[in-house]
């Protein structure tokens, strides 16, 4: 082993470390735990803890609360991850109009929300919502709309909730999007707009392909994002109404935390460790095989 070599493993091996104890051993402990009946007996007693195989995965597939959840899940990130990038992309590029003022004041007012504590911000978006006295239903007064329960009506509070999450998460794809559109070749630009072609024209042909890899980030992140909502139902509505924003961590918690069905949790974590997987494979394929992206 060369000099460069050891000194190349004497940087990366702290980082290493540190992965295997933050990441790895806790997926391996969640697998492990997965294929047994750990519960609140095996807590105080580790010979009521049972090989079971399969059997937490099966008790899954017939338990209605978990397809619900997976449902009302996979609705956050179909309606959420478009909102939250389009959002984000949007603001990038008018940022990135040279006919902005302060653009380092607005980008670090619209960032703010995304280091913000989710709880905190999550509380004060409750009130905002308030059916009685809400500033958001008192907009709407304004304008002769009616009062809308959002919190309280299943049909509303998914996409109360999402309102909240783009609002909170979209600063931090814009810094990326805002980063990426920076690099982007400005005589490509210039020949492009010589040549007659318009805004849509240059974005698509030019932009689009220039800033393809961070759009895929952007997406993935976004994508892994949305399937682990928690924080955000469970101060919001505490997975009501009706069940409708109970999500697959939400009913993950509720396993491992209220019931203490620990090998159950450990399962629904598994699933959605291998979804999230899943899905990163499919965005980096399709990103591979269009080059325009």
């Amino acid at each position: 082993m060369t000099r460069q070599e050891r000194a190349a493993w004497a940087f990366t091996l702290p980082v290493l470390a540190v992965i295997a104890l933050v990441f790895v051993v806790p997926t391996a402990l969640a697998m492990a735990l997965s294929v047994t009946d750990y519960d609140l007996y095996a807590l105080a007693d580790w010979s009521n803890l049972n090989f079971v195989g399969l059997g937490n995965f099966a008790d899954l597939l017939s338990t209605p609360l978990f397809w619900r959840a997976l449902g009302n899940t996979a609705l956050f990130a179909l309606i959420g991850v478009p909102a939250a990038i389009g959002a984000s992309l949007a603001t990038a590029l008018l940022l990135n109009s040279a006919t902005v003022r302060w653009k380092p004041f607005w980008r670090v007012l619209l960032f703010a929300p995304y280091v913000t504590s989710v709880v905190a911000t999550a509380v004060v978006w409750r009130f905002l919502l308030n059916t009685r006295f809400g500033l958001i239903n008192y907009a709407l007064g304004l304008v002769n709309i009616p009062p809308v329960d959002w919190l309280g009506d299943p049909r509303a509070s998914i996409p109360a909730i999402l309102l909240f999450v783009t609002w909170k998460i979209f600063g931090y794809n814009m810094i990326v999007f805002t980063a990426a559109l920076a690099a982007v070749p400005g005589d490509l630009m210039e020949a492009a707009r010589l040549d007659g072609a318009g805004r849509w024209t240059r974005f698509r042909h030019v932009t689009l392909p220039a800033i393809g890899p961070t759009l895929i980030l952007a997406g993935v992140m976004s994508v892994a994002g949305f399937l682990q909502l928690f924080a955000e139902p469970y101060v919001m509505t505490l997975g009501g109404p009706a069940q409708s924003t109970v999500t697959v961590l939400y009913f993950m918690f509720d396993e491992g935390f209220k019931w203490w069905n620990l090998g159950q949790a450990s399962a629904v974590a598994f699933v959605l460790f291998l979804l999230i997987l899943a899905l990163t494979l499919i965005q980096t394929r399709i990103g591979r095989r269009y080059e325009w992206l």
